[in-house]
């Protein structure tokens, strides 16, 4: 049996992408059990915006130019 450290510690060695692809299926997975999902702490201001700035970078890298 694979222990809650081993996951974290194989989660850690992922790409961000793949981290992202993990977080999306784990919260469809509690979704679909019909477990509610935690809530997220209110982060700086800062640290908020840097976080907008990568997700909108992202979406250019996916997204075709007009």
């Amino acid at each position: 049996m694979i222990t809650l450290a081993e996951i974290e510690a194989a989660t850690d060695a992922l790409s961000a992408s793949d981290q992202q692809q993990l977080l999306l299926y784990l919260a469809a997975r509690l979704q679909a059990q019909g477990t509610s999902l935690p809530e997220l702490p209110l982060l700086p201001r800062e640290q908020r915006v840097d976080w907008m700035a990568e997700d909108e970078a992202a979406m250019r890298r996916f997204r075709p130019s007009s």
